[in-house]
């Protein structure tokens, strides 16, 4: 039983957060669906491309996670992720515990061979992605 569903989300970094927020807004024609905080700091924003497809803009330097230069991350969507953890298990690949993100979603995440972060979204009620416009997702990492 195929367990993906389809791409979710595309994470990728900012060097200047206003000015690729102007580019996706200004060219591109996407305005950001809801803002990333920590605290009072803006730190990144998510855009809604529709189909239920986004992608996710941080700073570069306020992502303390980050790893790679440009792309972050790669997301894909999944309605059973306690069945996607237990299938990738069963191949010996590890992965993480599923836990509720920031945004509402609860997510994994494991890597590719190559060492490719991808991050398993299975979309709740709650999710930030089907809300209002305008919100802020509160982080604490």
């Amino acid at each position: 039983m195929p367990f993906i569903k389809q791409v979710a989300h595309t994470c990728i970094f900012a060097r200047d957060l206003s000015a690729v927020e102007a580019f996706y807004t200004d060219v591109i024609g996407i305005k950001p669906k809801f803002d990333f905080k920590r605290g009072e700091d803006r730190i990144g924003f998510y855009m809604d491309f529709g189909n239920r497809t986004f992608v996710e803009v941080f700073l570069k330097g306020e992502s303390r996670f980050a790893e790679a230069d440009q792309i972050n991350h790669i997301c894909f969507e999944t309605d059973d992720l306690d069945g996607f953890i237990a299938h990738v298990r069963s191949k010996g690949v590890a992965i993480t515990d599923k836990k509720r993100g920031a945004d509402g979603t609860f997510q994994a995440w494991l890597a590719d061979p190559s060492g490719v972060k991808l991050e398993i979204f299975q979309y709740t009620p709650e999710s930030m992605q089907f809300g209002p416009d305008g919100a802020v997702c509160q982080v604490n990492w």
